[in-house]
């Protein structure tokens, strides 16, 4: 737990101690080693020092003592939506801000009542089932109509899934002319536990739900992880949202800037996902696809699209926040069941224009 939250703060152990040393003054004997033989178990930190290290990380020294088995998925399990490979340390930070979510999570909705209409299915795809009949498959189960989707992240809280915006990386530009991009979104979805979304803040409207759609596939068909797992992923949200006998029609005219534009605002993804659906389906030739891109790239569509489409808005977790506050709880009670300071709590759970980074809200928290 030690590490779990050093490396939710993206901290390096030379950062944790000097931070207690800060708070213990200077004749602390606090080190880098101290922090090392810690955090592998070669020395038992309690007491006194149990506190000074909570502070300095800015937890409740509850967190710091619970038994790893109660964090959940391990990297095997955690999915995410990325371009490029994430530095060894980001990825670590990532990781560890999904794991102490699910705990948060898990004490926030603990006696909270809840609808679950929907049930998450397991898909194996191979040779015979391709990721396109898994998307049909849950559409058919969910009774899903052909035509746009409504809203992905309803479907995805209906199913019990839970859906927050938290910083993981700097947000870029559109860029949607890639078959994937940086990281959008982490998720998991371990036996026993909500499955859980973390959306990028600041991730462009225009992207959010085959991000989102993308991670659903990601629940849906692999419980064991699958060396072409994104590929696959990003062929079932193309069809979960754009399924080929509803949409095909679409684009046996001319295909043109003016025809995308038209099919955002129905079907609301991105004019880059309705292009490559249209040449996925060979509907347009490579010539085609290729020539429209340039216009597309020409025009500055890589980075902002006209027509902008705005973010799907998560509504389960701040209904189990006001539900909780509808029923006697306020924020310190709500802030220890959840594992967090009061201060972190409203910045994560209550102040919804917040998009800071964790290890940012440490620092303003530390300050104040």
């Amino acid at each position: 737990m030690l590490v779990l939250a050093r490396e939710s703060r993206g901290w390096k152990q030379g950062d944790v101690a000097r931070a207690m040393k800060d708070l213990d003054g200077a004749a602390s004997k606090v080190s880098q080693a101290y922090v090392s033989r810690a955090e592998s178990g070669k020395l038992t930190v309690g007491g006194d020092r149990l506190d000074l290290y909570a502070n300095a990380l800015l937890y409740p020294r509850e967190l710091l003592v619970l038994d790893r088995g109660e964090v959940g998925a391990g990297a095997g399990l955690i999915h995410h939506r990325r371009k490029q490979a994430v530095a060894a340390p980001e990825l670590r930070r990532i990781h560890a801000v999904l794991n102490l979510t699910r705990l948060q999570l898990t004490g926030l909705f603990n006696g909270v009542p809840r609808s679950i209409d929907l049930k998450i299915p397991q898909i194996t795809v191979d040779d015979l089932f391709s990721p396109e009949e898994a998307a049909d498959a849950v559409r058919a189960e969910w009774g899903i109509s052909g035509g746009p989707l409504d809203s992905v992240v309803s479907i995805l809280e209906a199913a019990g899934g839970l859906v927050l915006a938290r910083s993981l990386v700097p947000p870029a530009p559109l860029d949607s002319g890639n078959e994937s991009v940086p990281v959008d979104a982490v998720s998991s979805c371990t036996p026993g536990d909500d499955p859980i979304v973390l959306l990028n803040a600041g991730t462009p409207g225009d992207r959010q739900r085959f991000t989102l759609a993308h991670e659903l596939g990601h629940m849906v068909m692999h419980a064991v992880p699958h060396p072409d797992q994104e590929k696959q992923a990003n062929r079932f949200a193309a069809q979960l949202l754009m399924p080929a006998r509803n949409i095909r029609s679409a684009f046996q005219g001319t295909v043109n800037l003016t025809l995308l534009m038209t099919l955002k605002e129905k079907w609301r993804v991105s004019m880059w996902a309705l292009l490559r659906r249209a040449h996925t389906l060979g509907e347009i030739s490579d010539w085609q696809y290729r020539t429209l891109a340039v216009e597309m790239t020409s025009l500055g569509y890589r980075t902002t699209e006209p027509n902008s489409l705005d973010p799907e808005k998560p509504a389960a977790v701040r209904a189990a926040v006001d539900w909780r506050l509808d029923h006697g709880h306020d924020v310190d009670s709500l802030a220890s069941v959840t594992l967090l300071r009061p201060e972190e709590f409203t910045h994560l759970y209550l102040d919804s224009t917040s998009t800071l980074p964790i290890s940012s809200i440490a620092a303003e928290v530390s300050h104040e």
